[in-house]
């Protein structure tokens, strides 16, 4: 694990959240979006079956619990779940709440406009629930 680095591109568009057992955990700088971000902390790993089966059972499971913590943003009536890495390809899984009338409703987020960045409080309240779960 001493390899492992966050992509840049992920550094600069998000903020980090936690280290749970096999991820960090990121909330993308993004207030029109509950969005949360989880980057497994293995070097080298592009895709999900590059992880070995136990850090499969794992990403799993915190793919579960990043999606109770964006449920409970506000807003959230609807969860998208994806690990594209067409820009980024370093494994990581995107957990996105959506609600109809979004801004990029109801097409995907990624590359729809540019963020709107949180105020510092609103960030903190996203992370600080994030931490919580």
């Amino acid at each position: 694990m001493t390899d492992f680095a966050v992509d840049p591109v992920i550094l600069s568009l998000t903020h980090h959240a936690a280290d749970w057992p096999l991820s960090r955990v990121f909330v993308h700088d993004d207030s029109r979006y509950g969005w949360g971000l989880l980057v497994p902390r293995r070097a080298g790993v592009i895709e999900m079956a590059d992880l070995a089966p136990e850090d499969q059972v794992q990403l799993m499971q915190e793919i579960v619990r990043l999606s109770a913590a964006v449920r409970a943003m506000p807003g959230v009536e609807k969860l998208n779940v994806g690990n594209l890495g067409n820009m980024v390809p370093q494994l990581h899984v995107h957990v996105v709440g959506r609600r109809k009338g979004d801004p990029a409703w109801p097409g995907p987020v990624w590359g729809h406009s540019d963020p709107v960045r949180h105020d510092p409080a609103a960030l903190e309240a996203k992370l600080k629930l994030v931490r919580s779960f």
